[in-house]
């Protein structure tokens, strides 16, 4: 392998890509050299190209550098270190990329975020040609359209790096994945390289918050806004005063927080943070099944949701307005108990009620979805009363954050083998009694094979629909009020509450 030529196509990707300017070419060469161990580079011509994403380029340099013995491991972990330390020479300055963000942003807030996007997937921080790997599809249920997506992005560790993470010396440096920190970080066997990675500050109620994007995107624009102080999670009346003045400045965007309470709540809690993007999920679209007139809030557009989870919208072109009622439905919602429908608030000092908040402006006013949540488990349901239930956890048990909550499952890589198997067996070629990993899913197999036993069906697509309405259902286990009388008269009790 010619590695000046490869050293070349990556600087002539930067410059196609708009990572570098053309007069950064020979500094540019010095710093990957430095980092080739060469003293010696020869000019080639090449020609042009239009690549997607660089890591064509970059394999065939990490091959070359495990070949000399500069890359100490050729597996997954250490080659993404040592590709991420190579094109952080491609990318502008932190102070540069800022700069930048803001001077587009004064002429469009959708050309700022969609230029600085494509910057993050140029430089191979949003590992494009990972994501795109992910299996997704769409549903119809009795609720819209829910999506489905199978992560297959996030690469497994290696025996090899799991051995050296264990010799290592414990750090709190970054003290976790959504700190400011991250950023330019050479990264380590059991943590993430982030040189290519660059954060937005931006000011929310006076308070330093950044925005960046999530490097495992789920829908357009993922972005994760993150404080700048590593504080935990909570969400109080100035969540919504946040939220609300994100979509003020970022009008195209959604933005939303996952809950503060184990269960219900996110995956990582120990740091506060939203989640947003330029991207309409499927509870943006439901309608809203009654509308309500709270007392003090006449000017306040007050709805249920048709929506599995249980959500009340509320509308108003004045953002304030929300801030206060949302507040006082917090307030209302943190003491509520109804033990008919196993709500019950606290158990001693411990509280289980919370709330899944989303904003939006859209049709010149301000949105703002308020979903309820409860984390409190019993003897039958030790996972959570309202979280998914033990029959369906073959498909997924994990926690239904802010993206679930939308409409969208983020299922777990294991199912595109399984779902393969499962449909062989279905089809007779192979036996289920014979794969271990699919006795969680013995019942299940047993309903769809009882169902379609005498109809010639294409399994693929009945697959995906049976995962689907089991996304459905999942769902429905994680709505404190169900969507039928008992639950919504349940539902109306709550909201008579809020004009007390």
């Amino acid at each position: 392998m010619d590695i000046n030529r490869e050293i070349k196509r990556l600087i002539n990707y930067g410059i196609y890509k708009g990572l570098l300017y053309k007069e950064d070419e020979i500094y540019v060469r010095n710093r990957i050299l430095e980092i080739l161990k060469l003293d010696e580079y020869e000019d080639v011509e090449i020609e042009k190209e239009e690549l997607e994403n660089p890591q064509p380029i970059l394999d065939n340099i990490l091959d070359y550098a495990y070949e000399r013995g500069i890359l100490e491991h050729n597996t997954v972990i250490y080659r993404d270190l040592f590709d991420t330390k190579i094109m952080d020479c491609l990318i502008a300055r932190p102070s540069d990329v800022i700069r930048k963000f803001y001077e587009q942003y004064r002429e469009s807030p959708e050309l700022a975020t969609a230029n600085y996007y494509n910057m993050s997937k140029a430089s191979n921080y949003i590992r494009m040609h990972r994501v795109n790997k992910n299996l997704r599809w769409k549903t119809n249920t009795d609720f819209g359209e829910l999506e489905i997506t199978i992560n297959l992005s996030k690469p497994e560790k290696n025996p090899i790096a799991i051995a050296k993470a264990k010799d290592m010396k414990s750090t709190s440096y970054p003290k976790c994945l959504l700190c400011k920190e991250n950023e330019g970080y050479s990264g380590r066997i059991d943590y993430p390289a982030r040189q290519n990675h660059r954060i937005i500050p931006i000011k929310l109620c006076d308070e330093e918050w950044f925005l960046q994007f999530s490097p495992y995107v789920y829908y357009n624009e993922h972005a994760i806004i993150f404080k700048g102080s590593h504080e935990p999670m909570k969400i109080t009346k100035t969540t919504f005063e946040r939220l609300l003045e994100f979509v003020e400045k970022f009008p195209h965007y959604f933005i939303g927080s996952n809950a503060d309470l184990p269960i219900v709540g996110g995956s990582i809690l120990s740091h506060d943070h939203f989640q947003g993007g330029n991207y309409k999920f499927a509870m943006e679209k439901a309608p809203i099944l009654k509308e309500f007139s709270i007392k003090g809030f006449e000017d306040v557009e007050v709805g249920i949701v048709k929506w599995p989870l249980s959500v009340i919208r509320i509308r108003s072109k004045r953002k304030d307005r929300l801030t206060e009622l949302g507040g006082i439905i917090l307030d209302v919602w943190r003491e509520y108990s109804d033990e008919s429908i196993n709500i019950i608030s606290h158990t001693n000092d411990e509280p289980h009620n919370t709330i899944t908040p989303i904003a939006r402006y859209k049709n010149n006013k301000f949105e703002l979805d308020l979903v309820l949540r409860n984390n409190r488990t019993s003897e039958e349901h030790p996972f959570g009363i309202f979280h998914p239930h033990r029959d369906v956890h073959h498909i997924k048990k994990e926690n239904i954050g802010l993206i679930e909550v939308m409409g969208l499952a983020v299922l777990p890589a294991r199912l595109k083998h399984e779902l393969e198997l499962i449909k062989e067996c279905l089809l007779g070629t192979r036996n289920i009694n014979e794969y271990k990993e699919l006795e969680k899913h013995r019942e299940w197999f047993d309903y769809l094979k009882y169902k379609y036993q005498s109809i010639d069906v294409n399994f693929d697509e009945i697959l995906k629909f049976e995962v689907g309405k089991i996304f459905e259902r999942i769902l429905i286990d994680a709505g404190v009020f169900k969507q039928d009388n008992r639950g919504l008269e349940a539902f109306e009790r709550f909201i008579d509450c809020l004009s007390r």
